[in-house]
């Protein structure tokens, strides 16, 4: 039987590459669900074209240009956030792909882990906001969590059959954005249209900025933590700007295992969707003889510090991982509209996380709280200020 696939985010870029994964595969993968926040001119064509069982539309307010194009075509539809988590419970799901983006991730993915859905996850936000309630939700409920990032996919792929081998070290590789070996006086003044063009991946506004911050290098750092279950100090960042090698894992007895191959996000969504095997595809294949060098050099944490305030707030633990993801996500956006300058994003990051209240052992609705607080603190501090000063 084919595999029925519920697509959270279906019209972003993983949510898009997710689907030609399963237009490819008619036989092995059937769309379920498919969802979008307010894309609702695409998220029509892919109903049209995959007949889910019921689409969801974030924004109240185009639910009714939905529903009159898609409702003559049995193609239920649903509205709002609350929908967004309810759609995971259909038994006729077996696997729930979390490609949304940032904090709305956390709460259709704890539903998909407590109906006992395998969850394919490319939002790293989940495990950065509440990484211990969802590796402890997913344990007790025996759910398979599958990572998509292709670095977590391949720390993922090279632990395949190391069960019992202690892992000694990680490294999650970075191509270091389109901004890789400037200083902090040539950042002061870089626009987001420059910073939106990266160098080898095609990905979504929000990642490549946190591409470019080496934001995502942090976040990346704070989702292996709970996937993998190490210590800080178990995670190492190397910059590999040919983005070939894709992570690496060291054992205990110096070894190292690479995952390699072209920068495709799709590879590494099949392998969620196909886990433990493996599906032939039409891929463009690696070919040695084009990357006669691949290099790798330390990454400059004092110019891009997103990958120090990650691991500040991974250090300090409870809800301060949630305030770096809630701040980061409103400095992104005000970024992106042009309101604070690229270097402010880190200022911004660090002032919310010095006047959010730190919880030590937060439970769920403290780290929604900590959401709203912070988000409310770093907007006011947009608002305060002059443009591109923080």
């Amino acid at each position: 039987m084919s595999k029925r696939i519920a697509v959270l985010g279906s019209t972003g870029s993983i949510g898009t590459q997710a689907l030609e994964v399963i237009r490819e595969n008619p036989e092995q993968f059937k769309v379920e669900v498919l969802t979008a926040q307010s894309n609702i001119k695409l998220l029509i064509k892919q109903a049209l074209e995959f007949k889910p069982n019921a689409v969801v539309i974030g924004k109240p307010a185009l639910f009714d240009k939905v529903s009159e194009s898609l409702s003559p075509h049995d193609i239920k539809v649903f509205v709002g956030e609350e929908s967004l988590s309810q759609i995971v419970e259909m038994e006729s799901i077996d696997i729930v792909l979390i490609a949304l983006v940032g904090f709305a991730g956390l709460k259709p993915t704890l539903n998909a882990i407590q109906h006992k859905k395998q969850i394919a996850i490319a939002n790293k936000e989940t495990f950065v906001v509440a990484g211990e309630i969802v590796t402890r939700e997913a344990a007790r409920n025996k759910v398979p969590v599958i990572p998509v990032d292709s670095e977590h996919s391949a720390i993922f792929q090279c632990l395949a059959g190391e069960h019992y081998n202690p892992i000694e070290k990680i490294y999650l590789t970075a191509s270091g954005g389109p901004f890789f070996g400037r200083t902090k006086d040539e950042l002061t003044n870089v626009k987001s249209a420059d910073a939106l063009k990266h160098p080898n991946w095609d990905m979504g506004c929000k990642i490549s900025i946190d591409s470019a911050t080496m934001m995502n290098k942090g976040l990346e750092v704070i989702e292996a933590k709970w996937l993998f279950n190490l210590r800080p100090d178990q995670i190492d960042i190397i910059v590999h700007q040919q983005s070939i090698v894709h992570s690496m894992v060291q054992f205990e007895d110096g070894s190292i295992k690479a995952q390699m191959g072209l920068p495709d996000m799709k590879l590494p969504i099949q392998y969620a969707f196909t886990y433990p095997e493996r599906l032939a595809n039409r891929f463009k294949r690696f070919n040695f003889a084009d990357y006669p060098v691949l290099s790798f050099k330390e990454p400059d944490a004092e110019t891009f510090r997103g990958i120090s305030l990650a691991y500040e707030a991974l250090n300090k633990g409870g809800n301060m991982p949630c305030v770096l993801n809630a701040a980061n996500e409103i400095a992104v956006d005000a970024y992106l509209r042009d309101q604070i300058g690229f270097l402010e994003i880190y200022s911004l990051i660090e002032q919310s996380m010095l006047k959010v209240d730190f919880i030590r052992n937060p439970e769920l609705d403290d780290y929604i709280e900590t959401d709203k607080e912070t988000r409310k603190k770093a907007r006011a501090m947009i608002n305060a200020l002059k443009p591109n000063k923080i």
